[in-house]
């Protein structure tokens, strides 16, 4: 006979309570509906890094929040950030920008600009929570990839090079930190309906010709859901990972595309 174990006053693995969490990218997108997933989670304290000031300033928050207006590509910034954060038992590397071209035809001074962000970034990010996690005793990181590191798509170039790079750092990560208690995952999303999609030519003649709304259904409307996902959906996948919910789980790349890569 199955028993229901649990009771009033089990643990939840979705309680943040006491916890402190690191989000880049958190001005918009998936980054802030990450931060205001684990806000609604109960976790204590969150460090918001984005460039821009407003998009964090946006974000009403019900636990304790520090604002860091700083570039991830800039190594002094992670040097400063690790002497004075102290605890750190969570991060989400997600800061990242988006490119366009063919690799034959990208610049190299594109090339760099967008590795700068999406790749070096993302290792001074990690790199730095990790240890700060190690000093903890242990936590668990999400790194934001992308479907293009999984199935290869024509005119994304850097982009999907540095996203694939971002996923096997998750990997090896795990594979280093599985002995100090830290689980290290990756997220795959598919088309997500963020700013990032803003500054593509193409995108802005479509928000121009039909508006913003249009331009977006039309983009998800051959995706096997027939949409874009919400950056709110893919919060609760990054959250998952985070939780105490995916405590067997490390060195993943979780697939979150909609279906697109069927």
């Amino acid at each position: 006979m199955m028993t229901d174990t649990h009771h009033p006053g089990a643990s939840n693995p979705l309680d943040f309570s006491d916890k402190t969490a690191l989000v880049t990218g958190a001005g918009s997108g998936i980054g802030a509906a990450a931060a205001r997933w684990l806000a609604d989670h109960g976790i204590a304290k969150l460090h918001l890094v984005d460039v821009d000031p407003a998009g964090l300033e946006a974000l009403a928050l019900h636990c304790e929040v520090e604002h860091h207006v700083h570039d991830v590509s800039d190594p002094q910034f992670w040097g400063g950030f690790e002497r004075s954060v102290g605890k750190l038992d969570h991060a989400l590397v997600n800061a990242g920008i988006g490119s366009a071209g063919p690799i034959a035809e990208q610049s190299f001074e594109e090339w760099r600009r967008v590795m700068a962000i999406n790749l070096d970034g993302a290792f001074l990010t990690l790199a730095a929570a990790l240890r700060l996690m190690r000093a903890t005793g242990g936590g668990s990181a999400v790194v934001t990839s992308s479907i293009t590191a999984i199935k290869p798509v024509a005119g994304i170039g850097a982009y999907g090079v540095a996203k694939a790079g971002v996923a096997h750092m998750a990997r090896i990560a795990a594979a280093e930190n599985a002995r100090h208690n830290i689980r290290v995952n990756a997220i795959a999303p598919g088309g997500v309906d963020t700013n990032i999609w803003n500054s593509g030519e193409a995108f802005q003649q479509a928000v121009a010709a039909h508006g913003r709304d249009a331009a977006i259904a039309a983009m998800g409307a051959d995706t096997p859901r027939g949409r874009f996902a919400t950056p709110d959906e893919l919060a609760c996948d990054i959250g998952y990972l985070l939780s105490d919910m995916a405590a067997n789980v490390t060195g993943t790349v979780l697939v979150s595309d909609g279906g697109y890569s069927l």
